[in-house]
C-alpha cells in the first residue's frame, strides 16, 4: 500500500540505504519537517517520499537495533510511514519535533515486536521446564519450588543458564550478554541442563513427562 503512496511506485522494503539520508538538527531541518508533515496531512504523497528521504534511514537503524532482523525491521519502517500518512493531522508541534514523534512510533512499534518475539520464545523456554518438572497435577502451572531443588543438584554452568531462563525470563541471546558467552554455549547448556534436570526429578520419584 506505502508503494502506491511514495513517488514513482517506490517500495519502502527496496529503497536503496544510499537514497536516506541522516537528518540534521539544525532550526531549518525541523521547520522543513513541520512542512512536510502538513504537506502529508493535505495528502501530499511527495511530501511522505521527502520525510522518508530525510528520515528512513534513521529509523531503519533505530528499528534494527530493537528487533535484530532486517526483514522485520523494513516491516516496521513500512508500517510507522504507512502511519505517518494516515495520522500526519494528528502531529502537534508543539509536542515536540518531527523527528522524535517519528522516532517515538518507530521505537513503540518495534518494542512491541520484540516483546511479542521474546514471550513466543520464553513460552518454549518455560514449557520445556515444564515438562521436565512434571507439572500434570498442577493445572498446567510449574511447580517453581520443586525445579528450584532439583536445579540445585545441577552443574554451576547448566543452573545458571535454566534459572535466568525460567526465573528470569531471558532469552538465550539475554543470557548470552548477561554471561558473557556465545548464544550456541547457552543454548547446549540448555539443553544438556534440562536433560539432567529430568534425570534428577526421576531419581527423586517425581513424575516425568515424555
Amino acid at each position: 500500500m506505502l508503494a502506491a503512496l511514495v513517488p514513482n511506485g517506490a517500495n519502502v522494503r527496496v529503497m536503496s540505504a544510499a537514497r536516506s539520508r541522516t537528518p540534521t538538527v539544525d532550526a531549518a531541518d525541523d521547520a522543513d519537517d513541520v512542512a512536510l508533515v502538513g504537506a502529508i496531512a493535505a495528502g501530499d504523497r511527495a511530501a511522505l517520499g521527502a520525510l522518508y528521504d530525510r528520515h528512513g534511514s534513521l529509523l531503519l537503524a533505530l528499528a534494527l537495533r530493537i528487533v535484530r532482523d532486517r526483514r522485520e525491521a523494513e516491516d516496521l519502517l513500512h508500517d510507522v510511514f504507512l502511519e505517518v500518512w494516515r495520522s500526519a493531522g494528528d502531529y502537534d508541534r508543539g509536542r515536540g519535533r518531527v523527528r522524535t514523534w517519528l522516532v517515538v512510533r518507530m521505537r513503540s512499534r518495534a518494542l512491541d515486536v520484540a516483546k511479542s518475539a521474546r514471550v513466543a520464545r520464553r513460552s518454549g523456554d518455560e514449557t520445556a521446564l515444564e515438562r521436565a518438572a512434571g507439572d500434570d497435577d498442577l493445572g498446567g502451572a510449574p511447580d517453581r519450588q520443586r525445579v528450584r531443588v532439583a536445579l540445585a543438584a545441577l552443574g554451576d554452568d547448566q543452573r545458571a543458564v535454566l534459572e535466568l531462563a525460567y526465573f528470569d525470563g531471558l532469552t538465550c541471546t539475554d543470557i548470552a550478554a548477561r554471561l558473557a558467552i556465545p548464544v550456541g554455549t547457552v543454548k547446549s547448556r540448555l539443553a544438556a541442563g534440562l536433560e539432567r534436570l529430568r534425570r534428577v526429578l526421576a531419581a527423586r520419584g517425581e513424575e516425568v513427562r515424555s
